[in-house]
């Protein structure tokens, strides 16, 4: 069974408790959302979640996307409820309110996020790819474009995509072929096939904004000559409204493993009109403002379907009674007691909990410096903003989605036999989950962003971002009576972390296989150090909460066992991560191609 009820209190304790001391300060643009304001909000959003896109969820995933006579039809009940979350203004949340925008906190545009991505992931995409289209639209298309098309791509009465993969290429952008040709008026005709379009073709709305990566017939070769171009899938007429058809058609619709409620298309663009957006030959620029964007929301994706195989997995193991405790009968009077008295069930119950308050804490804290990036007048928090966001969207879009997939699949073994089939629903978040490991760049892509150009970049100054802050917080507090051992363990995840970092750019200098073979470990490990700072910071906060006679004092009990358990059972991978690192390529690389 698909359960899910929005963890408001947890959502509510990163957003006000944990980070209050991160450095980036007050936002002043920030002042009006209060608590309280904030707070409302995303209770009406969980209500969005639980009551409309939840009951859709399995549903949409029977039914499935369908394509007809070229166009591509969302399953029952989609449209209507598309309808009521454009109306809601829940597309247009952080978006900037001079184009229609309602200019919230992009902490709290992440925690509606994570909602949706809970309670349907497969109709979260159409949202969320028309809300990255208009940061590459806004950071570098022309007044004129911006005009024509920001309002409605931000009200969502137009969505909008982002066409990158065709099908001879996929990471390797500089393969691409799709042609633009330049026209007198000032356009260009673009032509070409693109393939993976996510809600590339759809009933939801009005229009389809296309951005699209093509060559100009200058165009040097390799990444160095691709530009980026608007294309909508119906020209706009003198009065804004949608036109004639663009040239813009659907060869096909994936057959996929999961999110089948979301349109994937095969595209075919013939001599469509489009428009430059951002100088020529430099369409990766502009691009990677959406992709980085998609890469921290894709992330979110991991966290939204873990937290509901968690909360599914946690109703079945209370409902299902099978065996007896170890420890003695706890439901006398029933044959059996519920399986979540057993040590395994509570191992990977914890561990998908731990996970998801985990990610939740670190995303919200990439959110802040997100909130600090925009709105800060400081220019040294600004620059601290960029440098951490740099280092952590890597690690925010490959470790939750690890995250998010492992806990679909906890869930599956919780559930036994009963998971493996359809019925139970838990099935499809496994599925769900499996996609966003690959798409906006596979997580070993990210592995390799981070220790390629991250942790590099500036003579390692992105990095200091986040060691100097973890580096300070073990000091001022590794001799606490209550969680010194908790301390302690973060210390020396962190000296792993330090250790490996340092190997990494000693190898590294001299072979490039080095640092690539170490990349996956290296994230996983800063990912597990970033984890332990948050959850350890948690348990003093709570710590100090239940010595003020919280009312809530269950939550922040919890809170403090849930930290432990991530010390204890959790946090020591950090130590076989330096060990692999350490290790080296060599048994990696060693056999030869054929030899496989």
């Amino acid at each position: 069974m698909q359960v899910y009820e929005a963890p408001l209190r947890d959502m509510a304790f990163v957003l006000n408790e944990l980070h209050a001391d991160d450095g980036f300060g007050d936002l002043e643009a920030l002042s009006e959302f209060t608590p309280d304001l904030t707070g409302a909000i995303l209770e009406e959003a969980a209500k969005v979640a639980q009551e409309v896109l939840l009951p859709l969820n399995r549903s949409g995933d029977m039914e499935g996307c369908t394509l007809e006579n070229g166009v591509v039809r969302t399953p029952k009940g989609f449209k209507e409820a598309y309808d009521m979350f454009r109306e809601g203004g829940w597309c247009a949340l952080a978006s900037d309110p001079e184009w229609g925008g309602q200019g919230l906190p992009e902490a709290v545009n992440k925690l509606t996020e994570e909602m949706i991505c809970s309670a349907n992931l497969s109709f979260s995409l159409y949202p969320g790819l028309t809300h990255g289209a208009t940061t590459a639209i806004e950071g570098y298309a022309s007044d004129e474009l911006k005009q024509a098309y920001l309002p409605k791509m931000v009200s969502g009465e137009w969505s909008g995509t982002m066409c990158l993969t065709e099908p001879h290429c996929g990471t390797d952008l500089g393969m691409l072929r799709t042609k633009a040709v330049p026209q007198d008026d000032g356009s260009y005709k673009l032509t070409g096939a693109k393939i993976f379009i996510s809600a590339g073709e759809h009933d939801l709305t009005q229009n389809i904004v296309h951005l699209v990566l093509a060559r100009m017939p200058d165009a040097p070769p390799g990444v160095k000559g691709i530009s980026l171009f608007l294309v909508p899938k119906y020209l706009p007429k003198d009065d804004g409204t949608p036109g004639a058809a663009n040239g813009v058609s659907v060869q096909a619709i994936e057959h996929k493993m999961g999110l089948k409620a979301s349109a994937t298309c095969q595209l075919n663009f013939e001599d469509s009109v489009g428009w430059l957006v951002g100088k020529p030959h430099k369409g990766m620029e502009a691009m990677f403002t959406m992709m980085n964007t998609e890469r921290v929301s894709v992330g979110i994706q991991g966290l939204g379907v873990g937290e509901a195989a968690y909360q599914s997995a946690v109703w079945y193991a209370k409902d299902r009674v099978q065996g007896r405790s170890l420890s003695g009968v706890k439901n006398p009077a029933g044959p059996a007691d519920p399986i979540i008295v057993h040590p395994d069930v509570r191992r990977m119950l914890m561990t998908m909990r731990a996970y998801n308050e985990g990610s939740r804490a670190i995303g919200a804290w990439v959110a802040r410096a997100l909130d600090a990036e925009r709105h800060s007048t400081d220019p040294e928090v600004k620059a601290r903003a960029q440098d951490f966001i740099a280092l952590m969207t890597p690690v925010v879009k490959a470790l939750f989605t690890d995250l998010g997939h492992e806990a679909a699949h906890l869930a599956v073994q919780v559930y036994g036999g009963h998971g493996y089939i359809a019925e139970s629903g838990v099935e499809q978040f496994a599925r769900d989950a499996r996609i966003a490991m690959i798409y906006e760049g596979t997580n070993g892509i990210q592995a390799l962003d981070l220790v390629g150009r991250k942790m590099p970049a500036h003579m390692g100054r992105y990095l200091r971002s986040f060691f100097h802050p973890v580096a300070a917080f073990v000091e001022a507090n590794k001799e606490d009576a209550d969680f010194g051992k908790m301390i302690e363990g973060l210390e020396k995840a962190f000296g792993a972390l330090q250790l490996s970092t340092g190997t990494i750019a000693q190898k590294g200098m001299k072979d490039p296989e080095e640092a690539a073979a170490a990349a996956t470990d290296y994230l996983r490990l800063i990912g597990l150090v970033a984890m332990g700072y948050t959850f350890a910071k948690a348990a003093l906060i709570a710590r100090g909460k239940l010595a003020e006679g919280a009312e809530d004092a269950a939550f922040y009990k919890a809170k403090i066992t849930t930290a432990r358990f991530f010390f204890d059972r959790l946090l020591p991978q950090a130590t076989a991560a330096f060990l692999a690192i350490k290790s080296g390529k060599a048994s990696m690389m060693e056999l030869e191609a054929d030899a496989f």
